[in-house]
């Protein structure tokens, strides 16, 4: 397969070489001074002309430029201070240089595309790059900062529930976003039930969201791809960074372990919920005989070691670990009861980073990522003088992948920038295993879900050609496969985007996409929780399939500062899945009664989105921020499902607003705010309940003994509308920088107007005293008043 793929790129090479006479090539890498962090998104240019590059994800450029006596190459971050050399240009130069960081006091913040790209100027669209240092100005839940929640504030970018940190992008469910930390799939990314990510700011250096016109280098979601990169480590000296919250703490550290050779990150987090509530619930329960005791935690962990062997081999190895744990034990004097849930993710990268030469680039990974799901029930009732009754359940769902993926990042000429390589993915799936034993059972329960062993591969080749200046064209074909146990899915997935600039900061856009989808989530709630059940494509179930495409506007304003972006899209889906009506993700029905068949509890339909997504940037001055407003329209269809009816899955959103506001009031004091607005979520209530009686020959009144069952009548799917949520969260920051760290107090607001928004209705009754008569009426719950949280942070 690889040697297929390297014929075709030589192919393409064939005829770029021949510009390449009388060209010189000036490349190199791009780090941050002091820590020796390797920089990517950085732009560089040839001033008074058209060349330039833009730095990959481990900041290496090449750019090959005309022969020429000298030129002024120059090095801009947004962050950094802009460098500028004067070189000679008679022969290739490797040229590496190192930004210093202006004062993080004085950093000019913004959303969205970085400061010295412009958003007329890319050929990607439907991109943003989300940067660290805002993520941590914005308000947030709790004052736990978390790059998932950030994402929800742009458009396209659907939130779920009242709190929860799902992504719902352009039409598309949690399970469609291919989330990536350092090359390795993170398949559940919430704490709490979805409360908050798992992601940890102080060890991320970069995130970036696509959700739309996706290079050929990405595949195996629908939706989106969220890639993170972790921080290096400092190569200089010992850094550290942490905080102290209302429910977690934090610490980072990082350092050298052979200076300007070696470094390490390890970044800790913890929250302290079942600490802080143990004192509180022994003190509800003082004097009683029954004794409950919940406990809650999660903690995350991030490592990272690398050795750089000189200018062309770099080596890197990091991870992650997390886990959930909830648990609760009641005793009392004849019973114990114990129940736990429990879940969590691992992921490991190695990676090896190797120069070939001054235009060609190659990474390779080893890539490994886990994720598992247990429930645990333990019952003992005590008997006089006889043994006790003991009862006890046991349910673990899991996912497991090892993967090889290599990149190559090849750069012929100023005009081409060339990517290419492969990635195979050996996944293991236990979608479901349960175990019941017990006294109080009829009989003993051991059901295994056999294991799926399945392989996904890929290659691809894309190719960022600059015909002339006004004109931009990304294309690329990926070549996606699936092997389950007896079949084998090959797909193709061609790609495309261009970019035409109609004048100087202006440009017109379009993209087109095709993705497949090998995985799939199973979830009665579409809240992407961790019980949800992740399985793979089968000889049954066929692979998710989407086509999208997108056009779109941008414009740059050189004062003050401010980019607009228009982009409207479409985008079909094929082969979603969901569950039959009244099924589940535990399921004691199937062809083997020793078996857990979930394949017979699914049903597979198509679905569609579209709508437009509108951005306003202010990216300078003291105050920064962005308006995003979204208007979209999703539909789905399933044969089994609403009697074969189109209808609007939850989530589906027709109005978004987002307005997020930063203002430097100066050195020492920031202010924030954010104000969403959404079209209420689409659900299914009923519309009538009636008693069902046993004998259809007699009423309980002729009959009191023939008790009747209430049953509820429902009316379409999703036929009814939450109202609107709306909801403001407010923040101010005091920094002050001692002698030997920075210091930051932090107090904010969560829902600072106090909206009641839906978080679920329910239908009861409601008695009228006087005329003794009851009435069916529609409640209200909701989930969050205003909370208000505080923060110490601190950074030496």
């Amino acid at each position: 397969m690889r040697n297929a793929l390297y014929s075709v790129v030589l192919l393409l090479f064939i005829p770029i070489s021949s510009f390449a006479q009388d060209r010189i090539t000036i490349s190199g890498f791009v780090r941050e001074k002091g820590s020796r962090e390797l920089l990517p998104g950085v732009n560089v240019f040839v001033e008074n002309s058209a060349y330039g590059a833009v730095t990959n994800t481990y900041g290496f450029y090449s750019l090959t430029i005309p022969k020429s006596d000298s030129v002024t190459i120059s090095y801009s971050f947004v962050g950094f201070d802009k460098q500028t050399l004067r070189i000679a240009s008679q022969k290739n130069v490797e040229l590496s240089v190192e930004l210093p960081a202006v004062n993080q006091l004085d950093e000019v913040l913004i959303s969205g595309n970085r400061l010295d790209e412009k958003v007329s100027e890319s050929v990607q669209m439907s991109k943003i790059d989300v940067p660290i240092s805002q993520i941590k100005k914005i308000p947030a839940f709790l004052g736990e900062k978390d790059v998932i929640r950030v994402l929800q504030l742009m458009p396209g970018v659907q939130k779920g529930t009242e709190g929860q940190t799902g992504l719902y992008v352009r039409g598309g469910g949690p399970d469609q976003n291919l989330i990536i930390l350092d090359d390795a799939v993170v398949y559940n990314a919430s704490h709490l039930f979805g409360f908050f990510s798992v992601f940890n700011g102080d060890a991320l250096k970069s995130v970036e969201l696509t959700k739309g016109g996706f290079p050929a280098r990405y595949g195996g979601r629908l939706s989106s791809v969220v890639e993170m990169n972790m921080k290096e480590g400092a190569k200089d000296k010992l850094h550290g960074e942490g905080g102290i919250g209302l429910i977690s703490s934090r610490l980072t550290l990082e350092g050298p372990l052979a200076k300007k050779k070696s470094s390490f990150l390890i970044s800790a987090r913890r929250t302290y919920i079942d600490v802080l509530a143990a004192p509180l619930i022994a003190q509800q329960q003082a004097g009683s005989s029954r004794k409950v005791k919940p406990g809650y935690y999660f903690y995350d962990l991030n490592a990272k070691v690398n050795y750089d062997f000189g200018a062309k081999d770099k080596l890197y190895i990091s991870s992650y670990f997390g886990q959930d744990r909830f648990h609760v034990k009641e005793k009392s004097a004849s019973t114990e009861n114990k129940s736990g849930l429990n879940w969590g993710n691992a992921t490991a990268t190695l990676r090896w980073n190797h120069l070939i030469n001054q235009k060609l680039f190659v990474n390779t990974s080893l890539i490994f990522s886990h994720f598992k799901f247990a429930v645990s029930a333990y019952q003992e009732e005590k008997n006089e003088g006889k043994d006790p009754d003991i009862f006890s359940l046991k349910y673990n769902s899991l996912i497991r992948d090892f993967g090889l993926k290599t990149d190559f990042d090849y750069y012929p000429n100023a005009k081409h920038s060339i990517k290419f390589g492969a990635q195979a993915t050996a996944h293991r799936f236990v979608p479901s295993a349960l175990a019941v034993e017990g006294d109080f059972s009829d009989e003993d329960i051991d059901l295994q879900a056999r294991p799926i062993n399945t392989i996904e591969a890929g290659i691809y080749a894309e190719d960022t050609w600059q015909p002339f200046p006004a004109l931009k064209l990304n294309g690329g074909l990926r070549l996606s496969t699936f092997q389950t146990s007896s079949k084998t899915y090959i797909r193709p997935e061609p790609r495309f985007s261009a970019a035409l600039k109609l004048a100087r900061d202006f440009s017109v856009k379009a993209s087109y996409a095709t993705m497949n989808q090998y995985v799939h989530l199973l979830s009665n709630t579409g809240l992407g929780l961790p019980t949800d059940l992740w399985v793979p494509t089968t000889d049954k179930i066929a692979p998710q399939q989407s086509s999208q495409v997108a056009v779109g506007l941008a414009k740059d304003l050189a004062t003050p500062g401010i980019s607009l972006t228009l982009e409207g899209y479409y985008k079909n889906m094929n082969n979603i899945i969901s569950y039959k009506e009244g099924s589940s993700f535990i399921s004691l029905e199937g062809e083997n009664a020793n078996e857990l068949n979930w394949e017979d509890n699914v049903t597979a339909g198509k679905g569609w989105s579209y709508g437009a997504e509108f951005m306003v940037q202010k990216k300078t001055g003291k105050l920064s921020g962005w308006i995003g407003y979204t208007l979209s329209w999703t539909q789905w269809k399933f044969p089994e499902l609403n009697f074969g009816e189109t209808f609007y899955p939850r989530y589906d959103r027709r109005h978004d607003l987002s307005v997020v506001g930063i203002y430097e009031i100066n050195k020492r004091i920031t202010l924030s705010a954010t104000w969403v607005y959404g079209t209420g979520n689409a659900l299914t209530l009923p519309v009538s309940k009636f008693t069902v009686f046993r004998n259809p020959y007699h009423t309980a009144f002729n009959n009191p003994w023939n008790y009747g069952n209430n049953t509820s009548e429902y009316d379409k799917k999703n036929s009814f509308r939450a109202e609107p949520y709306h909801r403001m969260d407010i923040a101010i920051q005091f920094h002050k920088k001692k002698k030997r760290y920075e210091r930051t107090w932090e107090f904010g607001l969560y829902n600072a107007y106090n909206r009641k928004n839906p978080f679920f209705y329910n239908i009861g009754k409601k008695h009228d005293e006087k005329t003794g008569t009851a009435t069916n009426v529609l409640t209200r719950y909701s989930l969050f008043p205003v909370l208000p949280s505080f923060n110490y942070n601190f950074k030496f």
